[in-house]
């Protein structure tokens, strides 16, 4: 099992570039199988989660060919299975967008409980809801999902919850359903954005992209295309975070600066600012981190919240961000229970944190952090990313273990940090 060595304390400097957003590339993954023609995705980063949904889709007998940097091809004129291979289908979250597809190419589908980080409950009824919306027959046992369809056919949706990989679940099922669908209480996220610019490449009738309230026709089949998946927001967020804590000067390249916005305003109340040059963010160094107080001294708080608000995945790179700020501000993680539990590790370092519940945590800054050499382990991927910039903030040796949770969302994460002159080693245990 691989693990990072990492050195911290050190200045970084340079250029870095945000890999293909993760969460974009999954399900316009599972999007290519809704046609018989080619697609040509470009921008795709080779991260764990990517190869692993790669294995799955060959499974069912697409066939895959790179086709440039960073670029795959997928065709796939003929299914040959409707039930994806249910070890690597376990592994990650994502599996389930497989069904959408699948019910609209083939009517059936039979898919395990996914995979994907332990980081709460992570519920599917919202994607259920949909698709049962839509006309498919649902059986839910204890192990698995059977799910079949005379036909797909438009309906309205109003989701129960603002769930991306439900608002996903349902655009991929509706576009070739008959007849119109409305998807109210959508998710709007980036990702979903890309999604949906993407199938509208292949055919598809979307409108309200960006909204809340998608409106999509139905059409009979969708064609081949090429589309360029967008830059990982996660990873700009990542960068800010780390550049920030190590009093670096770091250019984030092609970072789409107005989709951080939301960061820029959360970032900015413990003291982190950025600049914008064209689609390119400058982090200065040396800024002074403090806490930024609410009106009439009152401590601030940062919350996730659905998009255009702060994402949950950015949650604990804030709080890391947080223990270098001088003051005392309030984290509250809405969505995921289990997210906050990493906390303990950055206690362990030095941290002054007070875990009030599994969703809110309290971060009195700043603290310096020293190394952890008997080692950190990595519980999820956003998690993993945080104890990694903590590492490099801190003074002295770190060991990072189960380092392939954060590959499944960071690609080549090692030697791109290097190029900034972090000191960080990949090393087999």
């Amino acid at each position: 099992m691989d693990r990072f060595i990492i050195e911290g304390g050190h200045r970084l400097s340079g250029t870095i570039r945000p890999a293909g957003n993760k969460n974009a590339a999954l399900p316009l993954l599972a999007a290519t199988l809704l046609t018989s023609e080619p697609v040509i995705l470009q921008n795709m980063p080779e991260i764990g989660d990517v190869v692993t949904k790669r294995a799955l889709l060959a499974g069912l007998g697409v066939h895959i060919t790179p086709a440039g940097d960073h670029a795959w091809r997928f065709h796939t004129p003929e299914l040959q299975a409707t039930e994806p291979d249910a070890a690597l289908a376990r592994r990650i979250r994502t599996s389930i967008l497989l069904a959408g597809p699948l019910l609209a190419r083939r009517g059936h589908v039979r898919l395990p409980r996914p995979g994907g980080d332990a980081i709460g409950r992570r519920r599917l009824d919202t994607h259920f809801q949909a698709l049962r919306a839509l006309g498919a027959q649902i059986e839910v046992t204890p192990t698995e999902y059977i799910l079949t369809c005379h036909h797909l056919h438009g309906t309205d949706i109003f989701l129960d919850e603002m769930s991306v990989t439900g608002t996903e679940q349902a655009i991929l099922a509706a576009v070739l359903a008959e007849g119109t669908t409305t998807i109210a209480n959508a998710a709007s996220e980036p990702h979903i954005q890309d999604l949906c610019n993407c199938l509208n490449a292949m055919g598809a009738t979307i409108t309200g992209i960006g909204t809340n309230m998608l409106h999509i026709d139905g059409v009979t089949s969708l064609h081949g295309t090429t589309y360029e998946i967008g830059p990982d927001y996660m990873e700009v967020g990542s960068f800010i975070g780390l550049a920030a804590v190590t009093g670096s000067e770091i250019r984030i390249a092609g970072a789409r600066p107005r989709e951080h916005r939301m960061t820029r305003l959360t970032m900015a109340r413990l003291g982190v600012h950025f600049r914008e040059e064209g689609d390119d963010i400058i982090v200065p160094g040396d800024q002074e981190l403090r806490v930024q107080e609410d009106t009439h001294n009152a401590i601030p708080k940062i919350e996730s919240m659905p998009w255009p608000g702060f994402p949950a995945d950015l949650i604990s790179i804030a709080v890391v961000v947080a223990t270098q700020a001088t003051g005392t501000v309030l984290i509250h993680e809405k969505l995921f229970e289990s997210r906050l539990f990493f906390v303990d590790r950055l206690i362990g370092m030095g941290a002054r944190i007070v875990l009030c519940d599994p969703h809110r945590a309290v971060v009195v800054g700043a603290s310096k952090l020293f190394g952890e050499p008997e080692g950190l382990p990595s519980p999820d991927i956003r998690a993993g990313m945080a104890l990694l910039i903590a590492s490099l903030c801190a003074r002295g040796k770190s060991v990072i273990f189960n380092i392939a949770q954060i590959d499944r969302g960071y690609e080549s994460i090692d030697h791109r940090l290097q190029s900034l002159g972090a000191r960080i080693e990949r090393a087999r245990s």
